[in-house]
């Protein structure tokens, strides 16, 4: 696509937990969303486990854009979804589900492979995420700017952090969904590489080891596509609200630019030295965004807004190269809950409605929306 780096456009996809809407349960008949869901011709595509859904967004170029494209995908699931008597949801857990209880797989090769390798570990994947594409121009793009980017990643788990309990328990983190994920073998922090030839080896090397089956099965944190000219963002959970996902989307599409253009100029300035960022990491999915996560700069902790406000500098000239540009979408005031007095973050809002229905319904909220699991 043409354009600045500025101008890039960014896709989401999104998965979301089908529950039965009496007992609060997983539904293991994700797949079988009604045909009043499809979307550009195609139905909801089901995930590993089958009680998840995918559904993915167009290309945008503009965060409202996506935004409206979020909002009318969410309200055609849960159109589908509500006559079943389930209800589609949004969020990185399911608090209510009891493990074991949903299949992992209905037969196809790709899920049964993981079910087989992986064993017990499976049945604790009841976990939806966002991920994100940022358009490049080509593959040798998209690795150099991998690079670049991953430093400044744990940022956007914090902000995005919805999923505080695991089955029938607060697991004290603001996001098990990162925590869960982390388990896999090829998820985490991405690789710097020189290029797109040492990056290709090396997922030819995974896949010749049996580990995985194919590319697809790479999970880093950030990663080139294995079937679109993007970079994926992958290590986000699942938002109840639709703005936080295009809040994610358009903070990723500007370290992606920023990325781009650092590198064209030679000031991308990556050391090549990523060890420290599975504890940054594991750091922002234990704190979220009310406690303090990693500074890429100094990597030393620091309270959620002052990192909030380190990543919109970085990003500043990015996010102005717009023609459409406003000023950033994220404050750290008002949006992603990094100030608990305005506004309590997605953690805090998850641990006060089960304090009050302990027993895991779901609720359909109103004024529009999406379900969610409380």
């Amino acid at each position: 696509m043409t354009g600045s780096h500025g101008d890039r456009p960014r896709g989401v996809e999104e998965e979301f937990h089908v529950f039965d809407i009496e007992s609060g349960q997983p539904v293991p008949r994700a797949y079988a969303l009604p045909r009043g869901a499809e979307r550009h011709g195609e139905t909801f595509t089901g995930e590993l486990p089958r009680s998840v859904v995918e559904s993915d967004s167009g290309a945008h170029a503009s965060p409202d854009g996506l935004f409206g494209d979020l909002t009318t995908t969410r309200a055609r699931m849960d159109r589908a979804a509500a006559p079943e008597g389930q209800a589609a949801v949004a969020a990185g857990t399911a608090p209510p589900a009891r493990l074991g209880t949903v299949p992992s797989t209905d037969g196809d090769p790709r899920h049964a492979h993981l079910t087989d390798e992986y064993g017990r570990l499976v049945d604790e994947q009841l976990i939806c995420g966002v991920h994100v594409h940022a358009d490049v121009p080509d593959r040798v793009m998209a690795v150099r700017a991998v690079c670049v980017v991953a430093p400044w990643l744990p940022v956007l788990p914090a902000l995005s952090a919805s999923s505080p309990y695991g089955p029938g328990a607060d697991t004290g983190h603001a996001s098990r969904h990162t925590a869960v994920r982390q388990r896999r073998p090829t998820a985490g922090p991405p690789g710097c590489f020189a290029g797109a030839q040492e990056y290709d080896r090396v997922v030819d090397e995974l896949v010749g080891s049996g580990v995985i089956g194919d590319p697809g099965m790479i999970c880093d944190d950030l990663r080139p596509s294995d079937h679109l000219p993007t970079v994926e963002l992958r290590v986000c959970d699942a938002s109840p609200h639709a703005e936080t996902v295009a809040m994610t989307a358009e903070l990723h599409r500007a370290l992606v630019a920023d990325a781009l253009d650092r590198t064209e100029t030679g000031k991308a300035g990556c050391g090549g030295n990523h060890a420290w960022l599975r504890a940054a990491t594991w750091r922002a999915a234990r704190s979220g965004p009310e406690d303090d996560p990693v500074d890429p700069l100094t990597r030393r902790p620091v309270p959620a807004p002052d990192a909030v406000r380190g990543t919109l500098r970085r990003l500043r000239p990015a996010l102005e190269a717009r023609s459409d540009h406003r000023p950033p979408t994220v404050r750290p005031s008002d949006r992603g809950g990094t100030h608990a007095k305005t506004r309590p973050s997605a953690p805090a809002r998850h641990r006060i409605r089960l304090a009050r229905e302990p027993s895991g319904a779901v609720r359909r909220p109103g004024g529009g929306g999406v379900p969610c699991a409380v």
